[in-house]
């Protein structure tokens, strides 16, 4: 692997590396390594200084803001609370003045009680304990080594941490998955402990041990988990449940959340009892030495350890999966499994999990389980645009404080004491949020005409006052001879002046324009006058070749036009919406700009509705722009509220255009059936269907692109009976 370096962010240490249980299901006992029997019982005071001293260098050297370590054993609670009060201590004192310390404690619980709880209380120490549901669960395995239950001293020690006192301290539950246990009676008996936090773990297993499957069953350990999540979710979800909460995440675009599933990469380093460091400890179920990387803390920094093979192939995302993986509709979310269970012997770890059929079902089985909400109507796409341009603006005016004097004050108070439904309609414009974000940048940076950019409010303001007829008056300023009012249109200054301060009065839906020594007033701000030039509009789109902020297509935009020459233009993109007809152009557009040239049209890069018209496009090129305009304004609004897709990019689709990226896939086929709704052209129509076979099987949909393409795959079975207007 290449690239950076991970650092590790979370640290096993192990205070002690024996155990006061004989858990036959044990990694750490029970399986292939047996290194355990060569380190010294306890950790010693060199290793903790040294350990404290190496972690310190790696939290700073990374600039990390907070480091978690995981007291370990073994049974670390054989450690004794002296020499955990020794290991909190020195940790706290190196780690304190570099970086935020988590520190975490995982135990059996069975000799858990008020002395290590007050140490923990201390130190902010947070428990997890491991726990396999009821008495006849835990006590299948979970047994002292001369047969006796070690249930009763667990929940014992469950209870100290449900007191008031120590209840913060509490993480949650560890239960290792049985096949023998009933499920929904392991997830009540959990449940009923009130945990913070339940994590259910597949019991560590490889192709040379492969997990008992009962019966032949395919996927055992899906409907097992699967039952789980049925009485999890009946409950309300009231108890998080790690396990399903990321699958949950992935299938919705966001992070795994657990190292067991998804393609994050591990950033996790265990340091034994006597220094040495090694890889995650359930590599021990693979083979002996498999955790081993031959460092330690007394002679290597953590970084020699992150550079080691080993860890890098945990860190390489889906080039660390084999080729059946990565190729696997739910490899996000899976990740390829747990790293110890791919190992085969003669293979190494370049397989699929030994669990793969189990987790291929229980992630299907949750995504069917929790369908995707219905895909958001336009009034609620165009709500939700408006919702975030207003968060912007209150984010501009914190970020401003008390910058911008005077002037900025009167502005917002102006503002603030519309919030009509003007308002809403000036700050629902796509170049809003181009000149919000545009502004919040410069501001950012520093620049000099931050707070001027700011000022561009008041023009806003002046529009949502003509519109709900409001009366005030503020400064506003203009520019190269203009006073451009969004929305509304503009007013050219006569005058030396290039740039200055109107004074703008609006009553009654009309205004009055001073500046440069003379008064300007627009009595219908709809029709055109003398100075005044109102934006087009055409279709019910507004034709925008005016605001100073709709240079954000990425092309060459085409210079303002005059007024003879937009009257033209209107035309011809009137008679284009008049041919189509309102079912086919989407009212997801709002605005159209022109753009140099005759190449195709661009949606904005910011906003809501706003598409990019080439002026040289004319005829049946300018009905197929604005059609294809329309379904990409659509996406696009779509892609601002929702997540329809992650790691775009990763992969390479085939389809009729060649090899694309999710995203390039998804709006091609989007625009290409609504040009075959629009063409009726048959011929296109295969080529689009292998195109929606390739994104149902693209891993990086989310349950919502997933949605978006059902509805998509439906449209296109509609086309051939689609009333085309040809």
């Amino acid at each position: 692997m290449t690239g950076p370096l991970v650092p590790f962010r979370e640290i096993v240490l192990k205070v002690h590396s024996r155990c006061d249980l004989a858990c036959d299901h044990c990694y750490v006992y029970e399986a292939a390594d047996q290194t355990w029997r060569d380190q010294p019982r306890a950790i010693s005071d060199q290793v903790i200084s040294r350990t404290a001293r190496r972690l310190a260098e790696h939290a700073g050297k990374h600039r990390l803001p907070s480091v978690t370590v995981i007291l370990h054993g073994g049974e670390p609670l054989l450690a004794g609370p002296a020499r955990l009060r020794r290991v909190c201590e020195e940790l706290t004192a190196a780690l304190a003045p570099v970086t935020d310390l988590d520190l975490r404690v995982h135990t059996n619980g069975v000799l858990l009680g008020p002395r290590y709880l007050d140490l923990f209380e201390e130190f902010g120490v947070r428990v997890g304990i491991s726990l396999d549901g009821d008495r006849a669960a835990n006590d299948r395995h979970r047994r002292f080594a001369d047969g006796r239950s070690s249930h009763p001293q667990v929940l014992a020690a469950v209870a100290l941490l449900q007191q008031p006192r120590y209840r913060p301290l509490f993480l949650g539950l560890l239960c290792t998955v049985d096949l023998a246990n009933d499920p929904v009676a392991v997830h009540d008996a959990l449940t009923a402990l009130d945990p913070p936090r339940i994590d259910y773990l597949l019991p560590h297993a490889t192709w040379q041990t492969p997990p008992p499957r009962p019966g032949g069953a395919a996927t055992p350990y899906a409907d097992w988990l699967l039952a789980v999540f049925d009485r999890w979710d009946a409950q309300g979800r009231t108890v998080p449940v790690r396990l399903f909460e990321s699958v949950l995440s992935t299938l919705g675009g966001g992070p795994s959340l657990t190292e067991s599933l998804g393609l994050a990469p591990a950033d996790i380093v265990v340091v034994e009892t006597d220094g040495s460091l090694e890889q995650v400890d359930s590599l021990k179920s693979a083979y002996e030495g498999a955790a081993g990387t031959g460092f330690s803390v007394f002679r290597d920094d953590f970084d020699a350890v992150a550079a080691h093979p080993g860890v890098r192939a945990r860190q390489s995302g889906l080039d660390g999966v084999g080729d059946q993986c990565r190729g696997c509709p739910v490899v996000r979310s899976c990740g390829g499994g747990h790293y110890t269970h791919r190992y085969r012997a003669g293979h190494g770890f370049a397989n699929p999990s030994v669990y793969c059929p189990d987790l291929l079902a229980l992630i299907h089985g949750i995504e069917a389980r929790t369908p995707a909400p219905d895909l958001p109507d336009l009034a609620q796409l165009s709500s939700s645009a408006r919702d975030l341009n207003r968060l912007l603006l209150v984010r501009l005016h914190t970020a401003l404080g008390g910058r911008a004097g005077p002037r900025w004050a009167r502005i917002w108070e102006l503002t603030t004491a519309l919030d009509g439904a003007g308002l809403d309609t000036a700050l629902s414009g796509p170049y809003a949020r181009t000149w919000l974000l545009d502004t919040l940048e410069a501001l950012e940076a520093g620049r000099p005409d931050a707070v001027a950019r700011a000022a561009r409010l008041a023009a806003y303001t002046v529009t949502a006052a003509v519109r709900d007829g409001a009366e005030l008056t503020l400064p506003v300023p203009w520019s190269d001879g203009r006073l451009q009012l969004p929305a509304l249109g503009e007013l050219r200054l006569p005058g030396p002046r290039a740039a200055g301060v109107a004074e703008v009065a609006v009553a009654e839906g009309a205004f009055t324009v001073r500046a440069a020594g003379a008064e300007h007033r627009v009595a219908h701000p709809a029709l055109p006058g003398p100075t005044w030039r109102p934006l087009g509009r055409a279709g019910g789109l507004a034709l925008d070749d005016l605001d100073p902020y709709r240079d954000c297509f990425g092309v060459p935009l085409a210079p303002a036009l005059g007024a003879h020459e937009a009257a033209r233009w209107g035309s011809r993109v009137a008679a284009a919406l008049a041919r189509l007809g309102p079912a086919l152009v989407p009212g997801a557009l709002t605005t159209v700009t022109p753009l140099a040239g005759d190449g195709p049209a661009v949606v904005g890069r910011h906003g809501f509705g706003a598409l990019g018209l080439p002026l040289g496009l004319v005829g049946d090129a300018l009905e197929a722009a604005l059609v294809r305009g329309g379904r990409a304004a659509r996406l696009r609004a779509l892609l601002d509220v929702e997540d329809l897709y992650a790691m775009d990019g990763a992969w390479q689709h085939p389809s009729p255009w060649g090899p694309l990226p999710v995203s390039r896939l998804l709006s091609e086929t989007c625009e290409g059936i609504a040009l075959a709704s629009f063409d009726r052209d048959p011929g296109a129509l295969p080529g689009l269907g292998r195109a929606l076979d390739a994104l149902e099987r693209a891993p990086e949909l989310t349950v919502t692109g997933r949605r978006l393409v059902q509805s998509l795959r439906q449209e296109w079975e509609e086309v051939p009976r689609a009333g085309a207007h040809r």
